[in-house]
């Protein structure tokens, strides 16, 4: 019935919900700790960033996790209608749930870089660019850099598949988690990553882990509300 499918949506998105404030809690918390920028000088060992030009973070890291985060999606952009491997496990409207969030979560991120007057790391003058710091709540101030740094574009390469949690979580337990252990290792690596180069603040990186797992929360949020008419939210999802 209509009103048992809404009680357990409800129910659902109240617990889940519950990731979308601890996680912005986290990254209020280093925001107000003022570490972003005690943390890049010890990367750069007070001058430079010595892993900039580095081949296994400016092309391994960099270019080649980009290309296999391209190939994820690409797989599941033809899983939604021809699955293959695990994804046969989740509904086409599961699959389709996981696409809409890596789409919205790196729209998000890519839309806040563009208006960004953030400038990374390797921009700031003490670190041989032309920019001053100035954090990323300095909102419409510019900082002598080129800016466009804020969040982290790259990290999103890794949490923008948080989403598969989501999607799998209904039907394959051991598979969610494994999708989300995997998507905050892949996203953390590749912040952390940019962050010995300079490229950016760890600040950069935890905002951009926040907006992909709540743009993974409403993805499905907006899925859930499209099957509330029907009794048994869960059973109806599955493969």
């Amino acid at each position: 019935m209509k009103t048992v499918g809404l009680a357990r949506g409800a129910h659902k998105w109240l617990g889940l919900w519950s990731g979308v404030p601890a996680l912005l809690g986290v990254v209020l918390a280093w925001d107000a700790s003022g570490l972003d920028l005690a943390l890049a000088r010890w990367m750069a060992q007070g001058h430079a960033f010595a892993w900039r030009d580095d081949w296994v973070g400016a092309v391994l890291l960099h270019g080649g996790m980009r290309q296999v985060a391209f190939a994820v999606a690409a797989w599941l952009v033809v899983g939604v209608w021809f699955p293959t491997g695990v994804l046969r496990r989740v509904s086409r409207a599961g699959r389709l749930q996981w696409l809409a969030s890596i789409l919205l979560s790196v729209t998000l991120v890519n839309l806040l870089k563009h208006s960004s007057l953030t400038s990374c790391p390797w921009d700031l003058a003490e670190f041989g660019g032309t920019a001053n710091y100035l954090t990323h709540w300095a909102w419409g101030r510019g900082d002598g850099g080129p800016g466009h740094c804020f969040p982290a574009g790259h990290a999103s390469a890794g949490f923008s598949f948080l989403g598969g949690y989501f999607a799998f979580k209904p039907v394959a337990s051991r598979a969610a988690w494994a999708c989300l252990a995997t998507a905050l290792v892949a996203g953390f690596a590749l912040g952390v990553s940019q962050q010995l180069r300079g490229a950016h603040f760890m600040s950069h990186t935890l905002w951009t882990a926040w907006l992909c797992w709540t743009s993974a929360w409403l993805a499905d949020v907006a899925m859930q509300v499209g099957w509330t008419g029907q009794e048994g939210v869960g059973a109806s999802r599955a493969a």
